[in-house]
């Protein structure tokens, strides 16, 4: 039985992964005339880090975040793609798995298979490791080679 997908949610963070992550998710929503969903998601755990907490910080994060975002959003839209961006806080495996997916209803969750944050994934797991467990649809996670 073939599955179709009407809502494709696709986590991006700035890396060459995420990147492919898009193309693939513009590839699918073309076959499957869906929407795409674009979120980032700015991992405020890593600020905690910071010894003197600076709000300049996260404004930096937000723009980098929102100028991505809207690149991405544009780059699908030129190829025919209905897109939304999706800006949230905190962190990045969670809000995508368990929040941003059920609040959109999402179908397909397209991710990178590595990202930007090394250390994470050493310590605790790759985020695409964790949304491929506990997401509730289905998880396409796009390797770089």
């Amino acid at each position: 039985m073939e599955k179709n997908y009407s809502k494709i949610l696709v986590a991006v963070d700035g890396s060459k992964e995420a990147k492919k992550a898009l193309k693939k998710a513009i590839e699918v929503a073309k076959k499957e005339s869906a929407k795409i969903y674009i979120a980032h998601i700015v991992d405020t755990r890593s600020f905690a880090t910071v010894e003197q907490y600076d709000r300049a910080i996260v404004t930096r994060a937000e723009e980098y975040a929102k100028d991505m975002l809207n690149e991405y959003k544009e780059e699908a839209e030129k190829e025919g793609i209905e897109a939304e961006v999706v800006l949230d806080f905190g962190s990045p495996k969670v809000r995508i798995s368990k929040e941003i997916s059920k609040k959109y209803e999402i179908d397909l969750i397209i991710t990178g298979a590595t990202g930007l944050n090394t250390v994470e994934r050493l310590l605790i797991g790759s985020v695409s490791e964790y949304i491929a467990r506990s997401a509730n649809c289905d998880v396409l996670i796009v390797r770089n080679q």
